[in-house]
């Protein structure tokens, strides 16, 4: 059985959750392949110690760039900074070493062209999670399969309310990457794309809503809101918003979609739970409720019993398993980071949409 040590960069919030999956992945998703933590790296050597003695890694590596070139290391998370991502993609290129990257990939959408293009040489993917939630592995199924017909509208937002509280981070008010379209934005962008098809064509509008936030006003902080109108490139029409300034959402990465012969719903915080309505279930009155279980996506590695649910951590787990899948050939990489690319040039539309209040063709 092939041996793959993974590297994992940042020990944060993102970072333990990758070395947790390292830790785990194997048994939990039935691989063939033995994962191990083989090490991580920090913002300092003290802090790599700290955090590969709490997550168990082999070792602790002084720099981010250490870890990438030992010989110990066969594979790269990246959890660190969006502004540390090209310089430690292009040394995973040169090291020959598969890389997976948080998202968003890069700063703008010219350094995100530049992570891909750094990468074609390895195995890639961009660590959009929620894509792997079973219950939307599901809606996707269903949607290849015909069961709502042909898409006609989608409905999306990822709303939450971390901008409200007086604690929120002022690193996050800096920056484009880390507005509301650097941050949220993302995801659900990744999501309408992964189940509705390219986006074509887009008009938006972004706010910066201070009177709201938890801090003082800040003339030069980026945006809390956004939402936009697209057009996809099979004919269907949509709106999305985002937001993290929305009181009592959480996690609000929520989606519906219509179609010729009926539609799909779902809501994050509900994450086991998908509600589908078909066309000749009329006369029941409504939308009825799935829940997830062994037969939807990857929900089998973790539960044998419907309804009794996965979490964000799983996802994480899944994630890395499709990585380690994509080296060892078993399936393409995907998200790809020419994915995340597309994505990215979606929040550039919208930013250049708003700045010049028109309508956006991005073919």
């Amino acid at each position: 059985m092939k041996k793959i040590a993974i590297g994992v960069i940042g020990g944060g919030y993102m970072g333990k959750a990758h070395s947790v999956a390292a830790k785990c992945v194997s048994a939990a998703m039935e691989l063939n392949a033995q994962v191990t933590l083989g090490g991580v790296s920090a913002s300092s050597p003290q802090s790599a110690a700290r955090y590969a003695q709490l997550y168990g890694a082999e070792r602790a590596y002084d720099s981010a760039l250490d870890l990438i070139n030992s010989d110990a290391i066969d594979a790269i998370v990246i959890a660190s900074p969006q502004d540390t991502h090209l310089e430690y993609v292009k040394a995973c290129a040169a090291a020959g070493k598969p890389v997976l990257c948080e998202k968003p990939m890069g700063r703008s959408l010219q350094e995100a062209k530049a992570i891909a293009d750094a990468a074609r040489s390895v195995v890639n993917l961009v660590a959009y999670n929620y894509v792997n939630t079973p219950a939307t592995a599901y809606a996707k199924q269903l949607i290849d399969e015909g069961a709502i017909g042909d898409i006609t509208w989608f409905r999306g937002e990822h709303n939450e309310d971390f901008g409200v509280d007086e604690r929120f981070s002022l690193w996050r008010l800096k920056g484009e990457a880390n507005g509301t379209l650097g941050d949220l934005a993302p995801h659900m962008v990744q999501c309408a794309q992964a189940l509705c098809g390219e986006i074509t064509s887009l008009v938006a509008d972004v706010k910066c809503r201070a009177e709201v936030r938890g801090q003082n006003i800040d003339p030069e902080a980026n945006d809390d809101q956004a939402q936009m109108m697209c057009q996809f490139a099979n004919g269907a029409n949509g709106f999305i918003s985002f937001s993290r300034v929305a009181h009592g959402r959480k996690m609000g990465y929520a989606y519906e979609i219509h179609g010729t012969e009926g539609s799909i719903k779902f809501d994050q915080e509900d994450q086991n739970a998908l509600w589908l309505y078909q066309r000749d279930e009329s006369a029941n009155g409504g939308f009825r409720k799935i829940l997830a279980g062994p037969l939807h996506g990857e929900y089998r590695y973790f539960c044998q019993g419907p309804g009794h649910g996965t979490g964000f951590q799983d996802l994480i787990i899944i994630e890395q398993a499709n990585f380690i899948r994509a080296i060892l050939g078993e399936q393409p990489a995907c998200p790809s980071f020419d994915d995340g690319v597309n994505v990215i040039r979606v929040i550039d539309a919208m930013r250049e949409s708003y700045k010049h209040s028109r309508w956006v063709n991005l073919t």
